[in-house]
């Protein structure tokens, strides 16, 4: 289970603390519960996916994780740009206590992502889409019981999106989701439960449709 507990969160700016994004948000996710984060451009969604991913941190208030989360897929922060795609996966699997399992995990990593030879190239050399396809096969090397995804876009050819749409629905299947997607097909494909950011609160409805259609509502008045 996720907690999220009277959660504040602002930004400082270069004079004063800037406003606040979310505002006393409280929620709790079950196990095993697809979720998706609905809301407007910048009313906080991928800032609460963050802090539940454990990548930024509240202002004010908790987030208890009581099951083994994932980084943000579709989040370019965790790679160390002066290392090559090899050892940025090697240290991945090292901190993640796999050190039984590199070679596997790193032919995993290195044939799911189909950069070629890029792959033994420093990451600060590759494009948006290698970036893409590497932390995309990172995050599916791994077991999490929940994992969270920031609209991701996998770049390539129809037969790689294929595959790594695949890939996206089995990991869907076996564990959590917690996702933010613009594509309310996605949202629906993957998501059962919703929460609506809006005004800085969030608002949680069991049914995905539901959290889509008060979206919409607010758009109208």
């Amino acid at each position: 289970m996720i907690l999220v507990e009277d959660v504040y969160k602002r930004y400082q700016t270069d004079h004063a603390p800037g406003k606040w994004v979310l505002q006393g948000v409280s929620f709790s996710i079950p196990p095993k519960l697809n979720v998706g984060l609905i809301g407007a451009n910048g009313a906080g969604k991928s800032t609460l996916l963050r802090m539940i991913g454990g990548v930024d941190q509240p202002s004010r208030g908790r987030i208890e994780r009581n099951c083994h989360v994932s980084w943000p897929m579709g989040f370019g922060g965790g790679l160390q740009g002066s290392l090559t795609g090899r050892q940025n996966s090697k240290f991945v699997c090292r901190i993640h206590g796999h050190e039984d399992d590199i070679p596997e995990r790193i032919a995993y990593i290195q044939s799911f992502a189909e950069i070629g030879d890029a792959f033994d190239e420093p990451v600060k050399t590759y494009s948006s889409g290698m970036k893409s396809r590497l932390q995309f096969a990172l995050s599916l090397a791994f077991d999490f019981d929940v994992y969270i995804s920031d609209e991701v876009t996998v770049t390539g050819d129809a037969a790689f999106r294929n595959k790594a749409a695949t890939a996206f629905r089995q990991l869907a299947d076996r564990s959590g989701l917690i996702m933010v997607s613009h594509g309310e097909g996605t949202l629906k494909q993957f998501c059962s439960a919703g929460i609506w950011i809006h005004g800085g609160k969030a608002y949680w409805f069991d049914q995905i449709d539901d959290a889509l259609k008060a979206y919409k509502d607010s758009l109208s008045t």
